[in-house]
C-alpha cells in the first residue's frame, strides 16, 4: 500500500481537544467544573481519512471546503506536518470551518461543542470545488467520498466524481450519511455501520439472516459492487455482488474511543484497493487497522508498524 495516491473527497473538519481535570462541581449547576491542562487540534472528518492515508504510508490529497478563518490555518498546518496534498477552497460570506471541541476530563470526555454550517455549499463554490477534484482524479488510484452531511458531498458533486471516476476505472468509496444514500448509486464500496444500514433499509437488524437481508438491500438500491457495514464490537461484514457475505470479527483488545475508527476503516480499504487487493482482504486490514485505532484516545492512527504487529499477534 506504500506510496499509493488517495484522493479524499468530504467534510474537512478541525477536532480540538481541551484536556483537564475535574475537581469539583459548579456552585452555579450541576455540572462539573474542569480545570484546563492543555489544548490539542487534530484533522478530523475528510481530513482525519486523509491522515489515515498519510500514516499507513499512503499519499493524500485532499480536496474539502474551510472558511476564512484561524480553523482553516489550524488545518492547513496539520495537512502540512501529515504530509497531506491540500486542495482545500475557501467559502465565502463567513461560513467558518467546522470545529468539533471535545473537553476531556481523566481520560472521559465530559461534553462536545460543534461550531458549523451545514447547509450545502452554494453552486459557485461546487464548482470550484469539483474542478480541482476533476483535475487531480488523473493522478490517482483510488477516491474516497467522506460525507459526514456538512453540505460538501452535493448530487452535483457526487455525479461528475463518479462520471470521471468511471471513465479512468477508479474504485470510489464511500463513508456515507443516511439521507444522501441516493446521491451514491453507482459508487464502487460503501461503509455504513449498523445503524446506518438498518435506517436505510428500514430493516431491525437482530440475527445474522437480518444482517444479510440488509447487506442485499442496500447492494440492490444502490447498484455498488460492495457493502462493507461496521458493527462495533460485532467486528464488520462485507456483501460483494455475486460473492457470499465475508463476516469478519472484531480486533479490538481494548476500547477506549472510538472516535475516527470509520475514518480509519475507509482509509485502510482504500489504499488496499489502490494497491490492488481483494476486498475481502482490505476488509480484514480495516478491521484490524480500527482495532488499533479504538485503543487509542482522541482522533488517532494507524500506523504500518502497528498494522503489521497486530496482525501478526491476530495469528
Amino acid at each position: 500500500m506504500r506510496g499509493r495516491r488517495v484522493l479524499v473527497v468530504g467534510d474537512v473538519m478541525l477536532d480540538e481537544f481541551v484536556w483537564g481535570r475535574v475537581a469539583r462541581i459548579s456552585p452555579e449547576a450541576p455540572v462539573p467544573v474542569v480545570e484546563v491542562t492543555r489544548q490539542s487540534f487534530h484533522l478530523g472528518g475528510a481530513g482525519n481519512v486523509a491522515a489515515n492515508v498519510r500514516a499507513l504510508g499512503g499519499q493524500a490529497l485532499l480536496a474539502g471546503v474551510v472558511g476564512d478563518d484561524p480553523a482553516a490555518e489550524r488545518v492547513r498546518s496539520a495537512l502540512e506536518t501529515a504530509g497531506a496534498v491540500p486542495l482545500l477552497v475557501v467559502a465565502p460570506g463567513g461560513r467558518p470551518t467546522t470545529v468539533k471541541t471535545r473537553i476531556i476530563a481523566h481520560n472521559q470526555q465530559v461534553v462536545r461543542a460543534d461550531r458549523e454550517e451545514s447547509g450545502e455549499i452554494p453552486p459557485g463554490l461546487e464548482e470550484e470545488l469539483v474542478a480541482g477534484v476533476e483535475k487531480a482524479l488523473g493522478s490517482c488510484q483510488a477516491v474516497v467520498v467522506s460525507d459526514y452531511q456538512k453540505g460538501v458531498v452535493t448530487p452535483g458533486l457526487m455525479k461528475r466524481l463518479l462520471a470521471r471516476a468511471r471513465r479512468l476505472r477508479l474504485p470510489v468509496l464511500v463513508d456515507p450519511k443516511v439521507r444522501h444514500f441516493d446521491r451514491y448509486r453507482g459508487v464502487t464500496l460503501l461503509t455504513p455501520n449498523q445503524l446506518e444500514a438498518e435506517q436505510a433499509t428500514g430493516l431491525a437488524v437482530r440475527s445474522l439472516a437480518d444482517l444479510q437481508a440488509a447487506g442485499a438491500r442496500l447492494l440492490a438500491r444502490l447498484g455498488c459492487e460492495a457493502v462493507l457495514i461496521t458493527r462495533g464490537e460485532h467486528g464488520l461484514s462485507l456483501f460483494e455482488r455475486g460473492r457470499r457475505p465475508v463476516h469478519v470479527p472484531t480486533a479490538a483488545r481494548e476500547v477506549y474511543d472510538v472516535t475516527g475508527a470509520g475514518d480509519t476503516v475507509i482509509a485502510t480499504l482504500a489504499l488496499a484497493t489502490a494497491a490492488r487487493a481483494r476486498l475481502r482482504e482490505g476488509a480484514v486490514l480495516a478491521n484490524v487497522a480500527a482495532g488499533v485505532v479504538v485503543g487509542k484516545l482522541g482522533t488517532a492512527q494507524a500506523s504500518p508498524e502497528e498494522l503489521v504487529a497486530a496482525v501478526e499477534a491476530a495469528g
